[in-house]
């Protein structure tokens, strides 16, 4: 492993550790909050490695974040910012094929797809503004970037994704079931 890529997988841990500790907060806020640190180290960690759709849904995910901490002030709630998002999410994936000029195949399509269906149910995720919800549609986002994160080889997303999915289980567990 070259000096570079070890250095882009110390990055991923660190992500991994802030993504993690996400599905633990009690509040919406505290969830996002902890989402968009790991978002910017995950972007950082993509990029490094070469998988250009998992750094830039990364870099949208920080911006996402910022838009839904401040919901009241940026009118986050709108419909206009979930249709925004999911048209910028379905235009990196043409973007893939084209402009960053990844080879199109049927393994390429799949595994592309894969961070953009993840990234649109953390989107509605966050727009239901409960963690509750957040942790449910991490159920279908963590799947997802997990297959991903495996495909491109990024040590700290694949054990982010294996964690967040019994940090979210734990997460329903201690806030979401019924005493």
């Amino acid at each position: 492993m070259r000096p570079y890529e070890i250095i882009a997988q110390v990055i991923g841990i660190f992500a991994m550790l802030f993504n993690i500790l996400s599905y633990q907060q009690k509040t919406s806020k505290g969830a996002i909050g902890f989402q968009l640190c790991g978002g910017i180290l995950f972007s950082v960690n993509f990029f490094m490695l070469g998988a250009t759709v998992g750094g830039i849904m990364n870099v949208i995910a920080a911006i996402r974040a910022i838009i839904f901490i401040n919901k009241e002030k940026s009118h986050a709630d709108h419909i206009g910012w979930l249709i925004g998002f999911i048209a910028i999410y379905i235009l990196t994936y043409i973007l893939t094929f084209t402009l960053f000029g990844k080879a199109f195949s049927l393994f390429n399509a799949i595994i592309e797809i894969l961070p953009i269906i993840g990234m649109t149910a953390l989107t509605i995720g966050f727009r239901m503004s409960s963690a509750k919800a957040i942790r449910g549609f991490g159920l279908v986002s963590s799947p997802c970037w997990l297959v991903y994160n495996i495909a491109n080889f990024s040590i700290g997303a694949i054990i982010c994704e294996v964690i967040s999915l019994f940090s979210i289980g734990i997460g329903f567990l201690r806030h979401d079931r019924n005493p």
